[in-house]
């Protein structure tokens, strides 16, 4: 059964969400504090969070960046504050959506099932991407093989790290596709995203250093991350 963990010190508030989520079908555990909410998502498998950003002790914020250490568990935020800035705040240090109060319960069960939606796309599609990871790719001069790991460009063994070969491997997998920087640090590195890392950035520049002038075929998508553009069909697909 899905688990959801519920952070939320007003208690009459906390037990009208608590008995909707259970009548939903969910599994509900409440916390009352930012503390002891870090425990128990620490110490049980939690499946989401609804997280109040005014807590005693340990503030929503400070909760979301802890948990964001470890851990991608979908976070949805509730809070009083409805300046555009706050929100922005809560998205940048990692929440997947937000829920100003006062709310109405039905809108919170809606968005927590299109979360928890949302998260098992998006393991079904790391699922796939790993399952098939041993195809070998051409493309125009740049070979990849994944059995062997050895990259070519016109025939030269190109000298690529373990995260470049998987990452060149991932884009040349699916031409046209905005990979996002969470994505691919969950899939490449297979750790979670936080805000501000430069780490796909940094691997994409030298990726494209190593390709010449095949390395301008990775495109950067403003707010998201980066694709490889497409080839057409007749130069462009996998090798069994």
């Amino acid at each position: 059964m899905t688990t959801i963990l519920l952070v939320e010190d007003e208690l009459a508030l906390a037990q009208v969400v608590l008995r909707e989520l259970e009548a939903s079908g969910y599994s509900a555990v409440h916390a009352d504090d930012g503390l002891a909410a870090v425990a128990l998502h620490a110490s049980t498998q939690i499946d989401l969070v609804i997280l109040d950003w005014m807590l005693p002790g340990l503030n929503g914020l400070d909760v979301l960046r802890q948990i964001r250490q470890t851990s991608s568990t979908p976070v949805l935020m509730l809070t009083a504050r409805s300046e555009e800035a706050d929100r922005v705040v809560g998205l940048e240090v990692g929440a997947d959506d937000y829920l100003t109060k006062p709310f109405s319960v039905r809108e919170l069960i809606a968005r927590v099932r299109a979360l928890l939606r949302r998260n098992e796309l998006i393991l079904q599609t790391l699922h796939a991407d790993r399952r098939d990871a041993g195809t070998s790719l051409v493309r125009g001069p740049l070979q990849l093989n994944p059995q062997t790991h050895v990259a070519t460009l016109h025939g030269d063994a190109l000298d690529l790290s373990p995260t470049e070969f998987t990452l060149l491997q991932l884009l040349l997998r699916s031409p046209g596709r905005a990979f996002s920087r969470a994505y691919l640090i969950e899939t490449v590195w297979s750790e979670t995203y936080v805000g501000g890392d430069r780490s796909v950035d940094n691997v994409v520049l030298r990726l494209r250093k190593k390709l010449g002038p095949l390395g301008d075929a990775i495109e950067t998508v403003w707010g998201v991350g980066y694709r490889l553009r497409p080839e057409s069909p007749a130069t462009s697909r996998p090798h069994a």
